[in-house]
């Protein structure tokens, strides 16, 4: 059985790094921060990046249409 390489840490690291710039630009779009607004009471208690998580599943399924 082949074995899958372990995930490198310098790899995660990049990826972190990837993800930490495509957040902040995510949530500083205007797009999101309207999304924002009309969600304000669902998204009290919630994180940055688990704003940015919905923002972006929603976004997709509504491609998806």
């Amino acid at each position: 059985m082949a074995q899958i390489p372990a995930y490198s840490d310098r790899q995660f690291s990049e990826d972190s790094k990837i993800w930490y710039n495509l957040k902040s630009a995510i949530s500083t779009s205007s797009g999101f921060q309207r999304w924002q607004l009309e969600r304000d009471v669902q998204l009290q208690g919630l994180r940055l990046e688990q704003q940015v998580q919905r923002y972006l599943r929603e976004t997709l399924e509504t491609l998806a249409y």
